[in-house]
């Protein structure tokens, strides 16, 4: 590979990069299953 192909090709994989960190994701947030446990027991107690 040559190095004006090679230069161009890491430059381009910055900015695709950094552009896929720009876009929102849908993905909901994780939540641990002991923090959903809490939650859980929390509304329970908020029912009664």
């Amino acid at each position: 590979m040559n190095r004006k192909k090679k230069i161009n090709q890491v430059l381009k994989s910055k900015v695709k990069k950094a552009n896929a960190k720009l876009q929102k994701s849908n993905k909901p947030k994780y939540i641990s299953k002991a923090e959903r446990e809490k939650i859980a027991l929390a509304a329970e107690q908020a029912e009664e």
